[in-house]
This record gives C-alpha cells, structure tokens and sequence, in this order.
C-alpha cells in the first residue's frame, strides 16, 4: 500500500474527506460564518487562496493508493480569527495555528495522522530556513478537545468548534498543554525541540555508524557499500512516522 504526503492546492478541497473543504469554524467569525452559509466552498477556496499568495505555504494532504485520504491545515493567527471564540486564546505570537486535522476513519490507526503533523514541522522548518517571512515561526498551536464527543465532526454542537482534534492525539504526536482547560486547551509543539531531537538521532547515528570513508584501506567496496545503506536504512526509521 503506498502512502504520501503532498502540498495542498486548491484542487484537492473537493476531495478533502468528512466535509473538511466546508468546515469554516477557524477561518471565519461566528458573523462572516452565518452569513456564507450555502457558500461554504467557495469561502473555504478564497481562504486557501490568500493564505498561499499571502504568506505560503499552509498545508498537507496525505495519499493511500493515490487517493486523497486526510489533510492538515495551518495558519498565522492573522487568518484565524475563529479562534477569539476559545477561553484559552491568544495564540501566542511565536506560533502559527494548526486548524484542521482529519484522517478518513477507514484509514485510522495507521500513522497518517502522525505522517500530518510531522508534515506541517518538516515545511515550517523549510520555511524557517529559506523565507524571511517565516523567520519567526517557532512553534505551532492548535486547540485540543477533551469532551465527551471527542473531536466527532458528526457532533454539531453550534458553538464553531465542530473541527476540533481529541486532545489525547495531540499529546501522543508531540504537542504539550500550553494552557489548560477542562475542554479546550490550548496545545504546543516546539519546532526548536522538533528540530533539536532530530539532529540528536542524526549525530546519534553517526557515532554509531561512523563515516563511510572511514572504513580501513583493506576493507572492500561491498563492505562500504552495505554500511552507507545501512545508514540510509537507520536515517529512514528515524524520518517515517510511527504507528498511532
């Protein structure tokens, strides 16, 4: 079975499953919401749209078999203006709001969520490194649902929080509390510590590898040869997301 991630474009909304390319609960306020009912799609696509040409790239879909089976969505708070409506709000200033996460239910359990969120780190470090503009992103926060319906967008509850993630997921793929609440905490991942752990298995790796080169004159290419690729094997398990 092959699985991928990719860039979302505006192509892949339509495609976007459980009526996430409707859901308008972070992007608009409570007024603007009520008032494009019936036009949910087209607000959804004209917020894709200035947060690409605006500020970049803002998110991922992920692909089993080449169909579209999940996608995350980010945002600098700016865009966000339905988060005002949570009691543990502001987003702090260093972060950019992680706003949806969805993953088909038949395809649960299989790391793809995880697959999403490492997703969203990779191309903010990537942004980090290469775009002023994103110099100061160092972390990303989302809210995080601990009732009873646990993030089931089936759950129609009226107050604007029906895209909201369990906050036990959060947890399990690297988030911590910034700001607790009995139902909406306010959740965090560092992108410095992101970054941090990574390097530390990379330098982990070599110590326990050791360069190529170093292989003694006598020892023969198929030797090099199977230690590069056992290198390449040990930074692969590092990189692929684990099973959640």
């Amino acid at each position: 079975m092959g699985r991928k991630t990719e860039r979302l474009t505006l192509d892949h909304l339509p495609l976007l499953p459980g009526g996430s390319g409707t859901c308008l609960a972070w992007e608009l306020d409570p007024v603007r919401r009520r008032a494009a009912r019936g036009h949910e799609a087209e607000e959804k696509a004209a917020w894709v749209t200035t947060v690409l040409r605006e500020w970049g790239s803002c998110g991922r879909v992920v692909l089993v078999d080449g169909e579209v089976v999940g996608h995350v969505l980010w945002a600098p708070p700016a865009y966000v203006p339905g988060t005002a409506g949570f009691a543990t709000a502001p987003v702090s200033s260093d972060a950019v709001v992680l706003t949806e996460l969805h993953v088909d239910p038949a395809h649960r359990g299989g790391g793809l969520g995880r697959m999403l969120v490492q997703g969203v780190a990779k191309d903010l470090v990537r942004g980090r490194l290469g775009s002023g503009g994103r110099s100061a992103v160092r972390a990303v926060e989302t809210f995080g649902d601990s009732s009873s319906h646990g993030g089931d967008r089936g759950a129609d509850r009226g107050d604007g929080h029906d895209c909201l993630v369990p906050t036990a997921f959060w947890l399990a793929v690297g988030f911590s509390t910034q700001r607790a609440h009995a139902l909406h905490p306010r959740m965090r991942m560092d992108l410095r510590t992101t970054l941090s752990l990574r390097e530390e298995l990379e330098k982990g790796l070599e110590r326990l590898l050791g360069p190529v080169g170093s292989q003694p004159q006598t020892a023969s290419r198929t030797t090099g040869s199977s230690h590069a690729r056992a290198k390449a094997a040990m930074r692969a398990r590092i990189s692929r997301p684990r099973s959640h």
